[in-house]
């Protein structure tokens, strides 16, 4: 416990250190300050170059996107003022709003746009697809950004408001000059707040100064699009590694918000007078089990649906969710949207453990150890790879389990080599709905070997109709590809789902305009 108060006290004092609050006037400081606890701590500042949540979340606030996406998953103009379309569907124009600065000053122009639309497009799934289609991207002008196609590629917008993952962000050009296989090192964007290099400890702490010179679009926010408000002077990211410390902290008013609470202190926390809890994302997340396609015995499809068919969804959701905030979802894509197909779930009984056995047989495993990744502190992964460790140990498979921080985790996910020599075989983890919503947004779906997401499947059945899906000129040539993708999917199995579940979200009453979406939105609060 002494442990706990140590390092609770040097978190949350580290603005204070640093003298940012006088004693005189740490009260009004504090008021005009957002503390807020994400699901993991801030370790990567790049999110082009690191794909995870927490990186998407400060890349949030530093930078802006060209269009956003509003409750619907439509796009809607962000940093540009509109688009045009020419009749053959060849050419896109699209021109800035005015007035646009980036936090050293300079303006945003359209090269800057290029610039960065070029090194995302290298690292994202849907960017590669969409620069295949490209002919030329040129900004002829300081507000206009051209696409010239070979090809009409309807989901153009989509793929630029894209709100998890890799989204689109613009950063000067100079910056985005970095190459899109280093780490930028120098963080400044566009956006609603402005990063504090001097005050960053990874893994701890991280904090921003409100952006005065951003200019807010006059639409309602809504997820990623419209006008991003920000009405304090500060936001400290606080990282307090155990999550009953972080709920006391939320309870006494040290922080503000705990993106997710420990599911066992949401009652706690709903009871409170000062505190209240509230669906994160109706549309939810999906928890799956990731296979690595390149080594055995998960290169054989055979076992990659044996697994799948034994995965209890209940005990894994239960895991991580309060009852009424899970489903099962026997599908490749969320089962909270429109038009996802699910398939059956198999018998889990004794039959479907032999068959499982049988398929390890069949595909060669004689007992070699494979290795389970998982963080130790992320929860709503952390007890689903636990489950997973038990299920694999009671079919007889030899398994290391190996447990560390989300940030050491994600390091050894991009580790292609074998499982022992520093590689890995399995990883729990979970996605946001509106992140793989459709084949053009998931990363997970897709299956083109060396370029996939981590675990690189390979099929072109699958990458066939992923293709059919962004090239589809209406929404029934879109729903005819998506139909044979989930087919084509569910045999092939990139991902094993575990479940769908809905997590809360806490932060004191007195915080309002708490938005619902797929990752934190810091923006449009206020206190009182």
């Amino acid at each position: 416990m002494n442990a706990l108060r140590l390092n609770r006290r040097h978190v949350l004092a580290a603005p204070l250190a640093a003298g940012l609050a006088a004693p005189a006037t740490a009260q009004n400081a504090r008021a005009r300050t957002l503390r807020f606890m994400p699901q993991a701590g801030l370790a990567a500042l790049d999110p082009v170059f690191n794909l995870t949540t927490i990186t998407s979340t400060h890349g949030n606030c530093v930078f802006d996107t060209l269009y956003g996406v509003d409750a619907q998953l439509r796009p809607r103009p962000q940093m540009a003022a509109g688009h045009e379309v020419a009749p053959d569907g060849l050419t896109w124009t699209i021109t800035l709003r005015e007035g646009l600065r980036f936090h050293d000053g300079e303006p945003v122009l359209a090269r800057d746009c290029v610039a960065s639309i070029r090194r995302w497009a290298v690292r994202d799934g849907f960017g590669q697809v969409l620069m295949q289609a490209t002919a030329e991207l040129s900004a002829p002008d300081d507000r206009r950004i051209i696409f010239r196609l070979h090809r009409p590629f309807p989901s153009l917008l989509d793929g630029l408001a894209k709100i998890m993952t890799i989204p689109c962000f613009i950063m000067p050009a100079r910056i985005a000059a970095t190459p899109a296989d280093r780490a930028i090192t120098e963080i400044i964007g566009s956006g609603p707040w402005r990063f504090l290099p001097g005050e960053f400890n990874a893994g701890a702490f991280a904090a921003y100064a409100k952006n005065e010179s951003y200019i807010p679009r006059d639409e309602p926010a809504e997820l990623s699009s419209g006008g991003k408000r920000v009405h304090f002077d500060r936001l400290e990211m606080v990282w307090i590694p155990d999550g009953g410390t972080a709920a006391a902290a939320l309870r006494t008013g040290e922080i503000d918000w705990i993106e997710y609470p420990l599911p066992d202190l949401v009652p706690v926390l709903d009871r409170d007078r000062n505190t209240r809890t509230q669906i994160y994302d109706p549309l939810g997340f999906l928890g799956f089990l990731r296979f690595n396609h390149l080594h055995k015995p998960f290169d054989d499809v055979r076992v990659r649906r044996a697994i799948r068919d034994l995965i209890v969804q209940s005990d894994f959701m239960s895991a991580v969710a309060i009852p009424g905030d899970w489903q099962e979802c026997h599908a490749m894509f969320p089962c909270s949207l429109p038009g996802i197909r699910e398939f059956e779930a198999a018998p889990r009984n004794a039959a479907a453990m032999d068959r499982a056995r049988a398929a390890l047989r069949e595909a060669g495993y004689r007992g070699e150890t494979l290795v389970h990744i998982n963080p130790s502190d992320f929860p709503a992964v952390t007890q689903q790879g636990r489950l997973t460790v038990d299920l694999m140990r009671r079919l007889g498979v030899t398994i290391e389990a190996v447990e560390s921080d989300w940030a050491t985790i994600v390091a050894r996910r991009a580790n292609r080599a074998p499982p022992t020599q520093g590689g890995w075989s399995l990883h729990n983890t979970n996605f946001p709905s509106p992140g793989i919503a459709n084949p053009g947004l998931s990363p997970i779906i897709r299956a083109h070997g060396a370029s996939a997401w981590f675990g690189w499947p390979e099929d072109p059945a699958i990458e066939e109709q992923v293709q059919a899906w962004l090239a589809a000129p209406d929404r029934a040539g879109q729903e005819a590809a998506m139909t044979k993708l989930q087919d084509a999917a569910w045999e092939s199995v990139p991902f094993a789902p575990t479940g769908l579940f809905r997590l809360r979200t806490a932060f004191r009453r007195e915080l309002t305009g708490v938005l619902q979406a797929p990752s934190p939105m810091l923006w449009n609060l206020r206190r009182g």
